[in-house]
């Protein structure tokens, strides 16, 4: 249920056209009359994807991230594509990322990745029965940098307390699949 505005919109300028992310800047005027500026990220969404083998094991990615200059570890994810399924995307990104696919898929939940500034929506997948795609992996050119690691889910849980996983929606996968596993 959305709660009703608490300012009006003044005026919204488009700031910024890109290739994954649009800025908005809207001007809001709250009751008191006093005036704001926010500035919004555009973002299409993404589906994350937490792969889960009967052994408890999960798939993860090393990953370089330019905005941090470094690696980081994540769960495989993707960018919609305009109008895509979530599902969809999961499972093209599992593939094209790590060569796995699968199954059985089970959505989790859907989170807003960063509200404050953001209109982002991630789309947290639960895949099972995984198997070697025939085709395997099919990386972008920017992705040149992935690698996969098959990681025991407590494993997972020490890495995230020695922060070597920092990623937001990695670690929420984290907990919600233990939590679904038991």
């Amino acid at each position: 249920m959305k709660a009703p505005m608490h300012f009006s919109l003044l005026k919204r300028e488009k700031k910024y056209h890109g290739k994954i992310i649009d800025l908005t800047v809207d001007h809001l005027q709250y009751p008191s009359g006093t005036t704001t500026v926010r500035e919004i990220i555009e973002h299409p969404g993404g589906a994350v994807i937490l792969c889960l083998f009967d052994n408890s094991d999960i798939l993860l990615i090393r990953q370089y991230r330019h905005p941090f200059a470094q690696d980081v570890i994540e769960l495989p994810a993707g960018k919609l594509d305009a109008g895509e399924d979530p599902l969809i995307c999961a499972q093209r990104e599992l593939r094209e990322e790590t060569g796995f696919a699968a199954r059985h898929w089970e959505k989790m939940t859907a989170l807003y990745a960063t509200p404050g500034f953001c209109n982002e929506v991630l789309h947290l997948f639960l895949a099972r029965d995984l198997y070697h795609h025939k085709d395997g992996q099919a990386l972008e050119e920017g992705e040149a940098s992935i690698r996969v690691l098959r990681v025991p889910l407590g494993e997972a849980f020490a890495m995230i307390d020695r922060q070597e996983i920092v990623d937001g929606k990695t670690i929420a996968g984290i907990f919600l699949a233990a939590r679904k596993i038991g």
